[in-house]
């Protein structure tokens, strides 16, 4: 498949990077809602490229919005359908990054923010070790999986307070991917809405920094 252009805001290291984090907002968002998360993993990984994509654009009740995938769709099946292709537009452009930085797939992480983190969620669950970690903001999977991805870390961040993305969701989510023996981590914030809070950010680096994948252990 060929790789969409997507519109990019790009954080580049001065040498050449060693890691690949790529940004996703929330619906109805945009690639600067994510650029304090990109600040922050800046600081603790400086040999990093980061990349912010744009969700192509909608209109909705007369207003210009960014989504990855139509936010109000109610079919389960036209729904499903486009979070799919989604999925095969968004695994393209990131091997294209991969490539374009000459970085591994164990050395690559998405992010995602709402409907960012579904979307994440997906390409993890579609193309298991096209990243290494994939940290899920205030977002959760379209349908509880079926399967543990082998090859990617998945670290699972919430608000309890969260009225658009229950909280029970991710939750739920977390003790479904333990069933399948998953190698994840879940965060809930007691006190936290549906935002990209810096509590949540600093604790997603905090995981970065701290979790050795479990596939590690397990080979070793």
């Amino acid at each position: 498949m060929t790789a969409v252009a997507f519109e990019t805001l790009e954080l580049l290291p001065a040498s050449t990077p060693r890691q690949l984090f790529v940004l996703l907002h929330d619906a109805g968002g945009a690639a600067l809602d994510m650029l304090d998360f990109a600040n922050r993993l800046g600081d603790a990984f400086p040999d990093a490229a980061m990349v912010l994509p744009e969700g192509a654009e909608s209109i909705h009740l007369g207003k210009t919005e960014r989504h990855w995938f139509p936010a109000f769709e109610l079919d389960a099946g036209k729904r499903t359908a486009c979070v799919a292709k989604a999925v095969g537009s968004l695994a393209s452009f990131v091997r294209e990054q991969q490539a374009r930085f000459g970085i591994l797939q164990s050395d690559t992480a998405i992010a995602g923010f709402g409907q960012g983190a579904t979307l994440a969620l997906a390409l993890s669950d579609a193309h298991d070790g096209l990243a290494g970690r994939v940290l899920a903001f205030s977002g959760s999977y379209a349908a509880l999986p079926d399967k543990a991805p082998a090859l990617t870390t998945l670290h699972l961040l919430h608000g309890r307070r969260d009225e658009v993305v229950p909280a029970q969701l991710t939750q739920q989510v977390y003790a479904r991917l333990m069933e399948l023996g998953a190698d994840a981590t879940c965060d809930i914030a007691s006190s936290l809405g549906h935002e990209l809070h810096p509590a949540l950010m600093d604790q997603a680096v905090q995981r970065l920094l701290t979790c050795v994948p479990l596939r590690f252990w397990r080979s070793a």
